[in-house]
């Protein structure tokens, strides 16, 4: 089971020494912003600064694709995963691909 605190973005975790490497890891989410949602950003947008509703899809977008990444880490037999990283997509206007990837490992404290 990966625990929380062992998912990095670096090649190592300190204090652990990898034993076992398990191979790449993904979560993948498409989403789209709603017809309201675009109204809704749009009048922010008028008045400048953060874009709340634009910021809360996006952070909901990312945990979704993080989470589906840390299962499929689980479904390997992890306990930690290494250089993880984000990428998005834009697969059509106005609707988003984010994938969270990375490398499942077994680690154990050093």
């Amino acid at each position: 089971m990966v625990d929380q605190h062992l998912i990095t973005t670096a090649n190592h975790l300190e204090g652990y020494r990898i034993i076992k490497h398990l191979g790449l890891i993904r979560g993948i989410t498409v989403r789209s912003r709603s017809i309201f949602g675009n109204i809704a950003g749009g009048f922010q947008t008028l008045v400048g600064g953060k874009i709340s509703i634009y910021a809360e899809l996006c952070e909901k977008t990312r945990e979704e694709s993080y989470q589906l990444m840390i299962q499929h880490a689980n479904e390997r037999g992890a306990n930690a995963i290494i250089n993880m990283r984000y990428d998005a997509n834009e697969v059509m206007n106005g609707v988003t691909e984010v994938l969270s990837y990375g490398t499942a490992v077994v680690v154990e404290k050093i």
